[in-house]
């Protein structure tokens, strides 16, 4: 091998090499946009599906196949406005009619790709524009009228794509005869938009009197953010205006940034019987097309200019997107913090209204006082704490107190208070997502401003289980006093009732007359329990009473709220990381689209 032939090898492996990683890069892209989610209903959240959507059509339409098949035939679309005589040039291109043109609006509902019988392969295959279901037409028969040519307006289908083979068209330039950018069916103008997306080369075709038209030109503008070769056919040109609106049509481009476009006029001429345009109209199209396909190096500078502008594209919709998935993480953990707060406020409310007293009211009250005796406590409190020691034993040996009414006081109390504020927060929760489109939209017609229906039954299975819990540490404590075995064995459920009072006590939060009867009778509890415990022993089973039954509440609260952030689907913890990896992919399609295809 000479020095020539190793250089040509070691180049050849350098550009494979290139190719392998672009790829690698490109179905990276691919694969973080197949996952790409915008639930929420945010602002510009439209747009930005939209952009997620294209992105992904144009990846799989152009991006992945041109990088993968560097050396493929041209796709030289032809689009424009309807009416605008696309069909009619493209049968004038070829030489005689391949596709259908008429009066009948919109002529191209079915695209027909017309290419050389030697560049088959490339388009027989799924390599370009997968989604499209090929279908194998045939050359028209001599003599066929234009308006009788190709497919019917109303037999083809939008998912398919008419493949015909010429000899007339050139070889490694294929021409698709697409539907109008503007036409009257939105199926039409969505197809029309993917097949520009997915061109190499396009041939914008618009005429005299529409050159100037908002829809094409948005096109256009796209075309020129791509970096795409276009060439502006500007069709039946009246007599004697040729230079005046060729002349605007040049400034317009210009102004745009598509100075570099080419610019091809057609002037107005009559159609033959078969409605066709004389060939000397399109000559210089002709000419133009012939020359690219006979350079080698023309064709690989327009797929390398092309394929460089919408890498760069796809680099700056990847930045949209990442703007777009931070602004919903950041809204979902709002609306996840706004149903947090309500319910954690509701959980504060709760945790005050069981530890200052205000239990010990009403019910609770009048069946605590008939439980204790009150005139009797307070007789042995009167006494002192070892005569009421003395007198705790007779006090049980009699008739056992009714603690069990004041244990189902305390539920249907306890039960009230969780219920009214779980309620509250539920309510707050639906206002602050329905002041917000998001939320809005994730509520729906539902309505969560009230507990669950099995929600009050949760609450008083959860307070008998914690008062179940209340009488097991009275056990457990008892059991370790084996001289006071005797009082516990006729008290358990006394002394537990006594233990819960003492925990709805904690704070002192009792005024005025309430202090000399609820907070009497706690205090005089308090001293009950550390007459048989101790005074560290009742402060550690009122903090571990207190601490299970917030845990309860806590628990109980948290299952509401959680009907809210279901709506928000499941925490996603990687939105940051997605962010990042959107971004740190946009720089690297940012470096490729600056030399795409150049070394490969």
């Amino acid at each position: 091998m000479n020095d020539s032939e190793s250089s040509q090898t070691g180049s050849n492996g350098a550009a494979a090499l290139v190719q392998e990683a672009a790829v690698g890069l490109l179905e990276n892209v691919r694969a973080e946009l197949a996952v790409l989610e915008l639930p929420l209903a945010l602002p510009g959240v439209e747009e930005a599906r939209a952009t997620a959507a294209s992105a992904l059509g144009q990846l799989d339409d152009y991006i992945l196949p041109r990088w993968r098949s560097l050396d493929a035939p041209l796709l030289a679309v032809v689009g424009g406005s309807t009416g605008a005589g696309k069909s009619t040039l493209v049968n004038a291109l070829v030489g005689h009619p391949v596709t259908r043109s008429g009066a009948i609006r919109p002529t191209t509902r079915q695209p027909i790709l017309l290419h050389n019988p030697g560049d088959g392969a490339w388009f027989t295959s799924t390599r370009v524009l997968p989604t499209l279901h090929r279908v194998h037409g045939e050359l028209v028969k001599a003599n066929t009228p234009a308006s009788r040519a190709g497919v019917a307006p109303d037999a083809g289908a939008m998912t398919s794509l008419v493949l015909v083979a010429d000899p007339a068209v050139p070889p490694g330039v294929a021409l698709l005869d697409a539907p109008d950018v503007d036409s009257i069916s939105d199926d039409n103008r969505q197809l029309a938009g993917q097949l520009l997306a997915a061109a190499d080369l396009w041939l914008f075709v618009t005429t005299a009197n529409r050159y100037a038209d908002a829809v094409p030109w948005k096109l256009l503008l796209d075309a020129a953010s791509r970096d795409i070769t276009v060439a502006v056919i500007l069709d039946r040109v009246p007599p004697g205006a040729e230079q005046e609106v060729a002349a605007d049509l040049r400034e317009m481009l210009t102004r745009e940034g598509l100075a570099g476009a080419q610019l091809f006029v057609v002037p107005e001429a009559p159609l033959d019987e078969l409605g066709m345009l004389p060939a000397a109209t399109v000559a210089p199209i002709n000419g133009w097309l012939t020359n690219i396909s006979e350079d080698a190096a023309g064709r690989a500078e327009i797929v390398r200019r092309t394929l460089n502008g919408t890498v760069r594209s796809l680099a700056d919709r990847l930045e949209v997107l990442s703007a777009a998935v931070q602004a919903q993480h950041d809204a979902g953990a709002q609306l996840g913090d706004d149903v947090r707060a309500a319910f954690a406020d509701a959980a504060t409310r709760i945790s005050k209204a069981t530890s200052d007293g205000t239990l010990l009211r009403g019910e609770v009250l009048a069946r605590w006082q008939d439980f204790v005796g009150t005139g009797e406590f307070f007789r042995a409190l009167e006494s002192g704490i070892g005569r009421l020691r003395d007198r705790i034993g007779a006090f049980f040996k009699g008739q056992p107190p009714p603690a069990v009414k004041v244990e189902v006081a305390i539920e249907t109390g306890l039960q009230a208070v969780i219920v009214d504020q779980a309620a509250r927060a539920a309510e707050d929760a639906d206002q602050r997502w329905r002041a917000d489109p998001a939320g809005r939209q994730l509520l729906g017609m539902d309505d969560l401003a009230t507990p669950g229906e099995d929600f009050p039954d949760e609450v008083a299975a959860q307070i008998r289980a914690w008062q179940g819990e209340v009488l097991a540490l009275i056990r457990t404590e008892g059991a370790s006093k084996r001289s006071q075995a005797r009082w516990l064995s006729f008290g358990v459920n006394g002394l537990g009732v006594v233990l819960m009072v003492v925990v709805f006590s904690l704070t002192g939060g009792l005024t005025g007359a309430e202090v000399g009867i609820a907070g009497g009778t706690a205090v005089v509890g308090q001293k009950l329990l550390e007459a048989v415990f101790g005074e560290e022993a009742v402060r550690r089973l009122a903090q571990e009473a207190r601490r299970s039954l917030e845990l309860r509440t806590v628990a109980l609260l948290e299952r509401e709220q959680q009907r809210f952030l279901d709506r928000l689907g499941p925490g996603d913890d990687s939105a940051g990381a997605r962010v990042d990896r959107l971004g740190a992919l946009a720089a690297e399609l940012e470096t490729l689209g600056q030399g795409a295809g150049e070394q490969a």
